[in-house]
């Protein structure tokens, strides 16, 4: 059998196919430079370790020093000596968890360990911060007496924070997303970003800090660049992500991070921004080399 085309067809054709060349070239051009370095360096950069799992500590810590990251944290301390050699420093130390937190008095004696254990690790690697919680609402205890628990609990670990040089960073996490175990926290007590500043104050000391979360304020309060100039003098740490889903900090999403960056820097913020989006592109390092030139401002 033998087809005959005519004129138009064949140019209608050569034309479909070229489309279909471009389209495909396209699709397959990075979003980002392979090479991409961090260039200007005035947000001091850092990951969140978990966010790249199963992806090993060591392997992630090597892709952050090429890309110009200065820093990790949420990953195991057995992978602080890696991350160290690879040239990064650690940002930030864990602790006790979000969910088993001061709210509870009955929480106190294991919170109290945890957190001077973290400040312990962070003198041996140089971090000056450990993550702390609110933990959970439980039926049976008042809001207003889980609070006055977490800054009893909060001021027995404070001198010893004060004394070692260390921040204790309070981290205000979302309630709404139930989607995801790590997007969101029904029934985390320190929903309420102001809640969380009003337990910090009442502590009492400068080494009691605020982790703001933007993904997480942007759920629960938005109006992110209004609230981190008025919250400017207790924020000790930075997190981020894109909005809705937790995904990257591209286009897809509600959250502009350039004008955020720059409002962390004019407010005199020396200290880390880490990130903490779950990767969603099919490679993950290109995801974070993309949020690393975002946040380059």
């Amino acid at each position: 059998m033998s087809v005959s085309l005519s004129r138009r067809e064949l140019i209608a054709t050569a034309v479909s196919t070229v489309g279909l060349g471009a389209l495909a070239t396209q699709a397959a051009e990075p979003r980002v430079e392979p090479d991409f370095k961090v260039r200007n360096g005035r947000i001091k950069q850092s990951v969140m370790g978990w966010c790249f799992n199963p992806m090993p500590a060591p392997e992630l810590a090597k892709h952050c020093a090429a890309m110009g990251l200065v820093a990790i944290e949420g990953v195991g301390a057995e992978h602080y000596p890696a991350a160290r050699q690879a040239g990064l420093k650690i940002s930030l130390v864990g602790s006790h968890g979000f969910a088993k937190g001061p709210f509870n008095r009955e929480n106190f004696e294991f919170c109290i360990s945890k957190l001077k254990a973290g400040i312990d690790l962070a003198v041996q690697y140089e971090c000056s911060s450990v993550i702390t919680f609110t933990g959970m609402r439980e039926k049976g205890i008042s809001d207003e007496q889980g609070a006055k628990n977490c800054v009893e609990c909060w001021k027995q670990v404070i001198d010893y924070a004060e004394e070692k040089k260390i921040n204790l960073c309070l981290e205000h996490l979302n309630t709404r997303d139930s989607s995801h175990p790590m997007k969101g926290h029904p029934g985390y007590f320190g929903d309420d970003v102001d809640l969380c500043v009003d337990l910090i104050k009442k502590v009492g000391s400068p080494r009691m800090k605020l982790l703001f979360d933007i993904y997480h304020v942007q759920i629960m309060h938005g109006d992110v660049i209004r609230r981190l100039r008025q919250l400017k003098d207790v924020i000790g740490h930075y997190h981020t992500a894109g909005n809705p889903g937790r995904g990257e900090i591209d286009d897809t999403q509600e959250i502009n991070y350039p004008p955020i960056m720059r409002a962390i820097l004019e407010t005199g913020y020396t200290g880390f921004v880490a990130q903490e989006f779950i990767p969603t592109w099919p490679d993950k390092i290109e995801a974070l080399r993309h949020a690393a030139k975002v946040c380059d401002v």
